[in-house]
């Protein structure tokens, strides 16, 4: 496929530049799953070495982001349906937890203000699909962080790479519905009334919409 020439890198911070670099380039859909990573192409788009490159890729095996093939072989990631329903289960298991320590916080009216903070920045990406995946995704690292529990939030970011791997498997027009203020109201509302058992469902029907979708079983 045609990929658009990554920038050159600043020597400054050369590792940690190569690597951010060639994470957006994934998870911004300029390379797609299933895409080849090849060394050398990599190091001359970026004009580094490939034991550069090299170290950066296994950093984003780490992630999840990319995956060794045949032959070692490394390409953008491609999860399968049971992976992808298997990221959605846990996802929901977190976030269930998340909202389970938010609704017994004595401060629970401030964690919603700012659980409506994030559902505003969902309404104000409107039609632009990479703002709606940020905005989307924040509003649930936002849910995790609120919870108070730093393993939680670490454990949700572990998984990110594979999250946003499978977001940009799916065309930008078919977006999932769920990336919209009203698929997330009812999870707010759940928790500022203390319903933890309504709050946990709306995270699993979430969860379990997202899966459907991304796995193409969804209802047409």
């Amino acid at each position: 496929m045609s990929v658009e020439p990554l920038p050159n890198i600043d020597r400054s911070t050369l590792r940690e530049r190569v690597l951010k670099a060639l994470r957006s380039a994934i998870t911004s859909g300029a390379y797609r799953p299933g895409d080849h990573l090849g060394e050398v192409e990599l190091a001359g788009r970026l004009g580094v070495s490939r034991g550069t490159v090299r170290e950066a890729l296994r950093h984003l095996q780490q992630e999840g982001l990319v995956t060794a093939g045949n032959r070692g072989m490394l390409r953008v990631n491609v999860l399968s349906p049971e992976e992808i329903r298997g990221l959605f289960r846990v996802r929901a298991a977190l976030e269930g937890l998340a909202v389970r320590e938010i609704v017994a916080r004595p401060d629970r009216s401030a964690a919603v203000a700012a659980l409506r903070a994030a559902v505003g920045e969902l309404a104000g990406a409107g039609e632009d699909f990479a703002a709606k995946v940020e905005a989307d995704l924040g509003f649930h690292v936002r849910l995790c962080e609120l919870s108070g529990n730093p393993m939680l939030v670490e454990s949700w970011r572990h998984l990110e790479g594979r999250i946003r791997v499978t977001i940009m498997n799916r065309d930008p027009e078919e977006a999932p519905a769920m990336m919209t203020p009203g698929r997330h109201a009812p999870i707010i509302d759940a928790v500022e009334r203390g319903d933890l058992d309504a709050a946990i469902a709306v995270v699993e029907e979430h969860m379990a919409a997202a899966a459907d979708h991304f796995t193409g079983t969804a209802a047409p």
